[in-house]
This record gives structure tokens, C-alpha cells and sequence, in this order.
């Protein structure tokens, strides 16, 4: 019986939980960035229910990284999906966490594993899965925060690679 398990077969798991208090900050402290930056979660990522990512991020810099991401996604065209965070910066084997598209099938890769998995996926699936993440955490920050990101995406800071830092919406 082989190893491999077929791309079409492999789930993904995302799970967050806040870890900042409510009152950490409101619509008032939107240009804010040391505020901004305080604002932690603990994400979670499961592949076929084996944890795979765990780690306490910034989550309205990583929320930016997908909502960006999600922004280039063309018609049929599916960019990388990189999340570099400017509290880190030692990026030498790569991003925090990449989706890596290729044919009809991705990757998702992290420089702080958990544990060493093939995780291949159907393109579809994943960008799905990816974008609904993106979707959820909006939500769920708005309403866990009570604050509107939309009034806060221009001042969130984030990198979109291992030396851009870009502060611009």
C-alpha cells in the first residue's frame, strides 16, 4: 500500500482563536500600528486531521496577507499566497505560510511545521478553503473587536515578501 495519498483526498482544517483581549482595540486606534500589531490569534492547521501549523500571529496582518492575496485571484489565474509578518525576520527558508498553486493542484508550506506531510490539493479546493478562512476571520474580528477592518486596511502593515515591507492599501 503506498504513502501517497491523492491530492483530491487530503483535507485542510483552519481553526483561530483569539488571544487578545476584546477591548485590545477599537475603530479609534485605526491608524494605530503598534495597537494593530498587538492584535494576536492562535492559528491552527490541520491537514487530514494531523496538526500541521500552529502558532500565535498577528491576525490582523495576516487577515491584510489573505484579503490581498484574495484582491489578485483573475479569473482563472491563482497567484502564490505568501505571509511574511514584520515581527519576524528570518525568512531565509521561507514565508510563515505559503499556498503554492501549480497545474490544477497546490501546496501549503510552512516554515514552522509541525509535522512533514504531503499535502498536495486539488487547486480548486484549496483556494477555496483559503478564501473562506479570509472570509470568517473578517467577520469574526469585526465582531470580536467590534471594529469595521475596512477602516483599517490601509494602516495595517505587511510584507509581501521577504524585503518589501508595504504599508499602502
Amino acid at each position: 500500500m503506498s504513502d501517497m495519498i491523492s491530492a483530491s483526498t487530503n483535507k485542510i482544517n483552519f481553526e483561530y482563536e483569539f488571544t487578545s483581549e476584546r477591548g485590545v482595540i477599537s475603530n479609534k486606534q485605526k491608524r494605530d500600528v503598534p495597537s494593530i500589531l498587538a492584535v494576536d490569534a492562535l492559528l491552527t492547521i490541520k491537514i487530514n486531521n494531523v496538526l500541521y501549523f500552529e502558532a500565535e500571529l498577528a491576525i490582523l496582518e495576516f487577515y491584510k496577507a489573505l484579503f490581498k492575496w484574495k484582491e489578485k485571484i483573475k479569473n482563472d489565474v491563482i497567484p502564490e499566497f505568501h505571509y511574511y509578518t514584520i515581527e519576524y525576520d528570518d525568512y531565509e527558508d521561507g514565508a510563515i505560510l505559503s499556498l503554492l498553486p501549480f497545474s490544477d493542484k497546490a501546496r501549503v508550506k510552512t516554515i514552522w511545521a509541525e509535522a512533514e506531510l504531503y499535502n498536495v490539493f486539488g487547486l480548486d479546493y484549496v483556494v477555496s478553503e483559503f478564501c473562506e478562512l479570509e472570509q470568517k476571520l473578517r467577520i469574526d474580528i469585526e465582531r470580536f473587536f467590534h471594529i469595521r477592518l475596512d477602516s483599517f486596511l490601509k494602516h495595517i502593515p505587511y510584507c509581501n515578501s521577504e524585503s518589501k515591507l508595504v504599508w499602502a492599501y
